[in-house]
């Protein structure tokens, strides 16, 4: 059952029996905001791009994936490609991540979505993130990032390490920026 999330509100990703989920899918839809009488379009192709920044225990950025390297290096994180248009229904992007494969020194992997194309999240909507178990093609969560405004990105969620496992939390921290590299000092409180 799929639980959705509030800014702030973390959910375990270990299982029933106390294994740790893996891999789960870090998952990105959004739509273009329609307008017009006749169905004219605004911002009809909207290039959001969802990207996932690796730090160590002392929030140091040790890697990432995001559309201009798909894979972290040991590949325990691997981004499914570009959607420069957000057309159609449900994920538009997704990030795969096996966190059993995440060498120790990775305690944190923090989730972004941006505008490389420079629209603010007033030409988006039904935006979300959400969690899935990749096994089981569960749901485990979701979070809704529909927050309109004059932002062009969110620092969505991160994963951390915590007794036993990981737990994804939600952020929701409004920010600006092209790429996941603008971003790094708006994430930096987020650690």
């Amino acid at each position: 059952m799929s639980v959705s999330l509030a800014k702030g509100q973390s959910v375990s990703l270990s299982t029933a029996d106390g294994r740790t989920m893996t891999p789960v899918r870090i998952a990105l839809g959004w739509d273009a905001v329609r307008k017009g009488l006749f169905g004219g379009f605004r911002g009809a192709h909207v290039d959001m791009d969802a990207s996932a920044i690796l730090y160590d225990a002392s929030g140091s950025h040790v890697d990432q994936a995001w559309f201009r390297q798909l894979r972290s290096r040991e590949a325990a994180v691997i981004h499914s490609g570009d959607n420069r248009t957000g057309a159609g229904d449900g994920d538009n992007e997704s990030i795969m991540v096996h966190l059993d494969r995440l060498p120790p020194t990775v305690e944190q992997i923090v989730f972004t979505i941006n505008s490389f194309t420079g629209q603010s999240f007033a030409q988006i909507q039904n935006a979300f993130c959400r969690v899935v178990e990749e096994s089981t093609r569960t749901e485990i969560a979701r979070f809704d990032l529909s927050t309109t405004g004059p932002h062009t990105a969110e620092i969505m969620a991160k994963l951390s390490r915590s007794e036993g496992g990981w737990k994804m939390t939600a952020l929701g921290e409004i920010a600006n920026g092209r790429t996941f590299q603008d971003l790094l000092p708006s994430i930096a409180p987020t650690l």
